[in-house]
């Protein structure tokens, strides 16, 4: 029988409420009290008290926090089947702007300083620029601008903070020999978030009509939002020029008869202009001030239709999105219902074809893990990527997944009083880490204990690993190769490729961005060195990488830099779990701020429960009896092959007979394989463990007991 813990307050039979009634009362609520805990107590083991709750949660999509996350974009484009209304956020309340049409976009930016590339009165030749923009990783935009009559397509790059910024970029658009067919001999400037002011109006239709008419007579004019008095409506003015300091704005008030204001920022405002696609088609351009004071409101009248946000994706997203400045650069924050988030974190971090109860178990461990996080991203709780957990927005929802959120509506892990850090990652391998062996600090209920991570391997194709003719080797997936009964002088089988093309690939794994290293046609005979399972989540292969790569990935990530050619790499200690904790190159301590950190300064690993095949260190014994050992010696070396002949070793591929009868592949040059199990830090719950215990019929409590120790779950 579970244990059911009970909070003093606000349970009809507790000592608190039990003083307030009557005692006659008392003594008929009682039995009623203990059969209602008996009843529980056999049905359920969750606590119910004080513990963290969270009605609406703020997911940052796009943000910039320097030292911490930085995701940019220089625009956000919206868009809803059920339409757009855009509001100014104040903190009393939204000021409603502007609707925009069912599918139509609302692209968000900041009303910083640009790159004005071109004026065109061609349509099609605006759109060119902006695909060539966009095929050159720049941030185009267009607008389409009454001016003299006529409909001009202002093109414009970026959308910088600082004029120092964009004049870099300047000089960086006018060297560009891709945009000048393009641009017709015009000479890009710069445009920027200097204004004039042509006064208010009392709607969004008198703004556009009075900007249309400075327009017609030869002066940039768009209408723009502010808070009235009270905040409760959306007051309109006309804002005049694009001027970066105010010599331009003198030029723009000399065109203009002398007759306009400088525009006075000290509210916050939105300005809305009419936005040129690539693709041609229309769109509102809303554009912020730099300085954070003005938050876009984005919201659709069908809550079931959501928000698609094309910057991330083209995803579509629940609830609401507030587009603001944070730090000079545009931030995108999404916040929707947290339980409806969790809908698509447990639907992408999991397969909705798992067990239910294992669904359970990463329901409440994401929401104990989102809720732990508190505001940590300063204008949003979590952001939208494994550094925090896998939002994906609408798409990602199952109905499997979302009936695990439901089914434990509220529930979190608790230790001693206080959230859990439910963290969690796709496979332990075999055993979870302790806290102390990833993050060099232990945490009570983060400890290692052993977990069922095979079922990753189940239905994978088995790999050979390979000897080319040529003396190279890598691997062929099984049903590539067969057998042929013939066997090398060292005792080694010789298989024979069966296809045309086919690849040797240097990890068990295709990987489309990887070239294989070698393909070899149907007949070619090959030497079997091994035969593994393919790589995959509970263990895995990488490399060879030679001393360059690694030097290249391990020099920013240690505060000693390496020095000298990597000639030498060795695990000197290891954690509970049997994790790599520090590491020796060249014989000296690699020094990182973390264990974990060894993942991406050898290339990208897995995990850091690898084992590391220095295949260039080989000991020699000489005919002499004297021991040599690489890579700390040269000179040349002689070997005794299988057949008893003497060689010159003079190719970087050889294989050496060790005394128990197996064939190491080692080289003559220093190179480095890593083999490992787990996929992810490995630390408290293992996904694939999780459908592993769920198969072994654990429920999900059990499963998060099993990962998470002596902790409670609870609910509000």
């Amino acid at each position: 029988m579970a244990n059911i813990e009970v909070a003093s307050e606000g349970l009809p039979g507790s000592a608190a409420a039990a003083g307030r009634r009557p005692a006659r009362l008392r003594r008929l609520l009682a039995p009623a009290i203990v059969l209602l805990l008996l009843n529980a107590a056999l049905t359920t083991n969750l606590s119910f008290g004080a513990v963290p709750t969270l009605e609406m949660i703020r997911v940052a999509i796009f943000i910039d926090l320097p030292g911490k996350y930085q995701l940019r974009t220089a625009f956000a484009t919206f868009s809803s089947p059920a339409g757009l209304s855009v509001g100014l956020r104040q903190p009393n309340g939204v000021v409603p702007v502007l609707n925009a049409a069912a599918g139509a976009p609302v692209r968000a930016g900041l009303d910083g300083y640009r790159v004005r590339l071109l004026a065109t009165e061609s349509g099609a030749t605006a759109s060119a620029l902006l695909q060539k923009l966009q095929s050159l990783s720049g941030s185009g935009s267009a607008t389409a601008a009454q001016l003299s009559g006529k409909t001009v397509y202002i093109v414009e790059e970026g959308a910088y903070p600082t004029l120092a910024e964009a004049e870099a970029a300047l000089a960086k658009w006018r060297a560009s020999a891709d945009l000048q067919p393009l641009l017709g001999g015009a000479a890009p400037s710069l445009a920027g978030p200097a204004h004039l002011d042509a006064g208010n109006y009392a709607t969004l239709d008198e703004a556009r009509k009075a900007a249309k008419a400075l327009g017609d007579a030869g002066l940039e004019a768009y209408a723009a939002a502010i808070p009235a008095a009270g905040a409760s409506a959306a007051e309109y003015r006309v804002l005049v020029g694009a001027a970066t300091g105010a010599a331009g704005l003198d030029a723009v008030q000399a065109a203009a008869g002398g007759s306009l204001a400088p525009f006075a920022a000290d509210k916050p405002y939105l300005l809305l202009r009419d936005g040129y696609e690539a693709d041609g088609s229309r769109s509102t351009h809303v554009l912020i001030p730099v300085d954070g004071s003005a938050k876009v409101w984005l919201r659709t009248a069908g809550e079931s239709a959501g928000i698609r946000l094309d910057e991330r994706y083209g995803r579509t997203y629940r609830g609401s999105f507030e587009v603001t400045a944070l730090n000079q650069r545009l931030a995108v924050v999404n916040e929707l219902p947290f339980e409806e988030y969790l809908y698509s974190v447990v639907g992408a971090e999991m397969p909705a074809s798992w067990p239910a109860e294992a669904l359970k178990a990463q329901a409440v461990a994401a929401r104990s893990y989102a809720l732990y996080q508190g505001f940590g991203f300063q204008i949003a709780h979590v952001v939208d990527n494994t550094y925090s957990q896998v939002y994906g927005g609408i798409g990602t929802e199952k109905p499997q997944t979302t009936a695990a959120v439901d089914a434990t509506r509220g529930e979190v892990l608790m230790h001693d009083g206080r959230i859990v850090e439910a963290l969690f990652s796709s496979s332990a391998g075999g055993v979870t880490a302790d806290a102390a062996e990833i993050w060099g600090n232990s945490v009570a209920y983060l400890s290692s204990v052993p977990s069922p991570d095979e079922l990753s391997e189940q239905g994978l194709h088995r790999w050979h690993r390979v000897v080319l003719p040529d003396g190279r080797n890598g691997y062929v997936r099984e049903d590539l190769a067969e057998e042929t009964g013939e066997r090398t002088d060292a005792g080694s089988k010789v298989l024979r490729i069966t296809g045309d093309g086919v690849a040797i690939r240097p990890i068990p794994l295709i990987q489309s961005n990887v070239e294989p290293i070698a393909r070899v046609d149907a007949g070619t005979r090959v030497v079997l060195l091994e035969t593994v399972v393919q790589s995959n989540e509970m263990s895995w292969f990488r490399g060879p990488f030679t001393p360059a790569q690694l030097a290249e990935t391990m020099k920013s990530r240690s505060a000693t830099p390496v020095e000298g050619e990597i000639l030498t790499l060795e695990a000197a200690r290891r954690g509970p779990s049997g994790r790599v904790t520090e590491l020796l190159v060249n014989g000296k301590r690699y020094d990182v701020r973390t264990p974990d950190t060894l993942r991406p300064a050898l290339g990208g690993l897995p995990s850091t429960r690898f084992e590391i095949d220095e295949t260039g260190r080989v000991a020699m014994l000489g005919a002499s009896g004297e021991a040599r050992e690489r890579p700390y010696e040269n000179g040349e070396v002689h070997m005794i092959g299988a057949s008893g002949e003497t060689v010159k070793l003079d190719r970087n591929d050889m294989y050496i007979l060790s005394g128990d009868g197996t064939i190491r592949a080692a080289t003559a040059e220093p190179a480095f394989r890593f083999t490992g199990t787990g996929n992810g830090h490995g630390v408290g719950l293992s996904q694939w463990g999780a459908r592993g215990l769920a198969e072994s019929g654990y429920d999900y409590q059990s499963i998060l007991k099993y990962y998470f120790k002596n902790v409670t779950i609870e609910k509000e």
